[in-house]
Formats: structure tokens, sequence, C-alpha cells
């Protein structure tokens, strides 16, 4: 009898096989075509790949439930992949899953990564990151918006907004957004506001570290941001958003939650490890550094809010 906790290990150390099947299946658009029962040979003829290897991988897929297997032979997507894992699905996640495979290769550099303490270049894709973050963002703008209370809020910044997600559910509900990002991310934020029909949302091209990020905003929000840089980076443009915030405005960080010792929950001190192999500087900060960092710029009445997966620190402009 294998012990408990040396099941849990082997749980650990073999996850990485059944995240590379997934990854693997979302690449090919297995999941695109199994809203209909098909055979694992019509599949590999759809999709020109090897029928015996996609037989393989569809049984692989009905073990770990995301698809389902008829007597006959004949295959479907579970109900979970057709709401998730279908191109085109409202709450679609496709994308952020086709960034993990990105984040596969450069995480099979982390032995080098660790031994030299720089991040990995092995492979990047800039519009699935972006829309990735879309796929996840598009879960959260409900909850965010409740939590910052939009009352008295008339102009907005959703500064390193990325697909502009934050700033299209808060244009939907009467504030007058803008979305700073890197030129081709902009690009690619009004791809997707034009998609969701909404239409007045003022888009900025630059490089928030260097280039003005404008001004006369109630609220600017940081999503998602700071755990791709250093507390020095951070702090300077902390600085930056006071200026160009408001008096009496808020300026709110919304990043994954993180204890002080940096070591729960597990998500989190895996994100970290996540930044280690992305970027230079970055990790997760715990909501006491960057409600010093507010503090030390000279925002006031600073507040601690968890959400259901992140944490937001608000602070406002008071002089």
């Amino acid at each position: 009898m294998v012990p408990d906790d040396l099941a849990g290990l082997r749980k650990l150390y073999l996850g990485f096989v059944s995240s590379r099947v997934i990854l693997t299946a979302n690449n090919l658009k297995i999941f695109d075509n199994l809203k209909k029962a098909s055979s694992a040979t019509e599949i590999a003829e759809k999709l020109n790949i090897d029928p015996r290897a996609t037989e393989i991988v569809l049984d692989a897929l009905t073990g770990i439930g995301l698809v389902s297997k008829s007597r006959t032979g004949r295959y479907r997507n579970a109900p979970v992949s057709n709401r998730y894992l279908v191109k085109g699905a409202r709450l679609y996640q496709g994308d952020i899953i086709k960034h993990a495979s990105t984040m596969w290769q450069n995480f099979s550099a982390l032995d080098d990564v660790v031994s030299t303490g720089r991040p990995a270049r092995r492979g990047f894709n800039h519009e699935s990151f972006i829309m990735g973050m879309h796929n996840l963002t598009v879960l959260r703008t409900e909850s965010l918006a409740k939590a910052l209370g939009l009352k008295g809020i008339k102009t907005m910044l959703d500064l390193g907004g990325g697909p502009g997600t934050n700033a299209i559910a808060m244009a939907k509900k009467g504030v007058k957004s803008t979305v700073f990002d890197l030129p081709e991310t902009i690009n690619i934020a009004k791809k997707v506001a034009r998609r969701e029909g909404v239409k007045g949302i003022r888009f900025i091209a630059g490089d928030f570290h260097v280039d003005s990020i404008g001004s006369g905003y109630d609220l600017i929000l940081l999503s998602q941001i700071f755990h791709a840089f250093s507390e020095e980076e951070n702090i300077a443009l902390l600085r930056k958003c006071k200026t160009a915030v408001n008096l009496k405005g808020k300026v709110v960080v919304q990043e994954f939650p993180i204890s002080d010792n940096r070591t729960s929950p597990p998500h989190s001190a895996l994100f970290s490890v996540n930044m280690l192999v992305g970027t230079e500087r970055g990790r997760c900060y715990s909501p006491k550094e960057m409600k010093r960092w507010l503090a030390g710029t000279g925002f006031k009445n600073i507040g601690i809010k968890y959400l259901p997966e992140t944490v937001l620190i608000m602070g406002e402009r008071k002089e």
C-alpha cells in the first residue's frame, strides 16, 4: 500500500502529465471539434493528426473528465469543456491555456533560471498572453466593480490594461474609461472593445515607466501589474499615478494575495516562480508591502479588500 504522503508527493511531481495533455489538446483545437460525437479517426482526419496518437489522447482526456466516450467509441466534450474550452464560448479559457503552453517552454528552463538568476526566453506569444488575460479578467469584473463602488467615479484609467476588459466593464456602467498599454497591446484591446460593442473608450499607447499617462482621473486601476516589476519600479509608478489622479481620487492595485512570509496560498507562491522565469525582478508582493508603498507615496485612507481570487489595495489622494 502506498503511504498517503507518498501518494500526495506523486500527485505533485506527476501533475505535468495531465497538464501537457490538456495543453496539447487545446493547441490542436481538439475541444473545438468535439461539440458533437466523433470517432478518433474522424477527429484525426479533420485535424490532420496521427490516428493512433489521437485515440490515446482522447482516452486520456476521457480519463481526466474533460471528454466522454460512448460504448461505440465515439467521443464528445464533457460539459466543462463545452463551457470553457470551445472557441466562442462566453467564458472561453482557451487563450490562457495557450499561454500556459508557452509558459511550459520557459518553465522547462527553470534549472538554468535558478542557477543563473536570469529569466528564460524560450517562447512567447503576445496575443495569446493578452487574450488569456481577458479570459481570466472577464470572470472578475463584476466583483471588482462591486468592491470599488463607482459612486462619484466619472473617469478611470486602466493602467497597463492589457485587453481592456476592466475598462470595458466600467464603460458599460457609464464611466468614461481610458486604457494605457504598449502599442501592440492597444491594438488587441481595440479589437476586444469592438467585439464587445463598446464605444467611447480612449486608448493611449506608450510605456508607463517613461511616458505620460495623462491626468484628470477619478480612479486609476493597476490590475496585475506590480508582480512583473521590482519594488523600486512599482513605487515610481505610484508616484506617477499620484500626479495623474484627481484630488480625492482613488488609486487601486489588484494582485494575487500572498502571505507576509510569501509561502501561501500555494498558487501565489508558485506564481512568483512564474515571475522568476519570465521577468528580471518580479514576484508576488504581500498586501502589507503594497500598503506601505501607497502610504510612502502620500496616499491616505489606505484599505485592503479581499476578493475571491485577488486582493485590492486602495488609497486616496488627499492633497
